[in-house]
């Protein structure tokens, strides 16, 4: 069965199309047949101005409409589409996905931070791990930052705040907002030490490649504090130079450490794993779970 996620971020929009295999002992893998990403930052126009601008309109619909090209030459069997932050806070987002609709016939919904949070963890990477440990995981985007507290094979608290990359470069981020999230991680995490740190997200997969650490194995918050300074006092161009950054990494990568080493910090976690998943993937597996629901009995 082939599906296809697309992601429209805050920084960026993500097509991803992968195909489920299923095994006759049950077990699905999921095998990635493409995965393309097209630098939007629709975030710079709605942090700013509350809306996306007809440019960025004009980009993002010829971007659904590449997708929806490919997921035809794929054979995609069925498909789930989101936007998340930006679009959030689009004054237009209803009636530019609605113009969307009627051009392509792609369905495009517009997700809460607690729903993103939701399909982040529907990755299913806790599946992996030890029930008799905690795992904190961090997903940062353009526009917000979602955290999810799991430990004794149960669900902790699944929260979205609207701290993201994008949103720091534009300094719409309050203090208050930083103390809140600080608050909430803090309060939760006590009763659930040690815990260990789950990074998603494209800036600490840009890290962990960076690192050159071995699958599987965790980095440090040390090194993270060590990225974070050596990136920061690099000047832009330098950086881009430097690291082979994109212009749409080189500017959120710095605004991403910061995050994660704080809630790394508040959180008393030494080490952060990367298993280089995200939202779109969690959208395949949400699909092909509401296609192929487990029967009881």
């Amino acid at each position: 069965m082939i599906l296809a996620a697309i992601d429209i971020g805050s920084n960026a929009a993500r097509l991803l199309i992968s195909e489920a295999s299923v095994y006759k002992d049950g077990n699905v893998d999921f095998t990635k047949l493409t995965l393309l990403r097209v630098p939007l930052r629709l975030g710079f126009d709605v942090f700013d101005n509350g809306a996306v601008s007809d440019e960025k309109k004009k980009k993002l619909k010829e971007t659904v409409q590449a997708y929806k090209l490919l997921m035809n030459i794929y054979n995609v069997e069925a498909y789930k589409a989101c936007a998340t932050s930006a679009m959030r806070d689009a004054a237009n987002a209803t009636k530019i996905l609605e113009e969307i609709y009627a051009e392509t016939g792609l369905k495009i919904n517009v997700i809460t931070g607690q729903e993103e949070a939701n399909i982040i963890y529907e990755t299913h990477i806790a599946e992996k791990l030890s029930d008799n440990k905690s795992y904190l995981y961090i997903d940062v985007g353009g526009g917000s930052t979602e955290i999810t507290l799991y430990a004794q094979k149960h669900t902790i608290f699944k929260e979205s705040f609207n701290i993201g990359t994008i949103r720091m470069l534009h300094n719409k981020v309050t203090d208050e907002q930083w103390e809140h999230m600080k608050w909430y991680v803090k309060s939760y995490v006590r009763d659930y030490q040690p815990l260990e740190a789950i990074g998603t997200g494209g800036n600490i997969n840009k890290i962990f490649s960076m690192s050159k650490r071995k699958e599987g194995k965790p980095l440090t918050l040390d090194l993270l504090k060590d990225y974070y300074k050596e990136l920061s006092y690099t000047p832009m161009e330098e950086r881009k130079h430097l690291y082979q950054f994109r212009d749409d990494r080189a500017d959120v990568i710095v605004p991403a450490l910061q995050v994660y080493i704080s809630i790394m910090r508040w959180a008393l976690a030494d080490e952060i794993y990367v298993p280089k998943i995200g939202l779109a993937d969690g959208l395949i597996k949400m699909l092909y779970n509401e296609l192929n629901p487990v029967k009881a009995g």
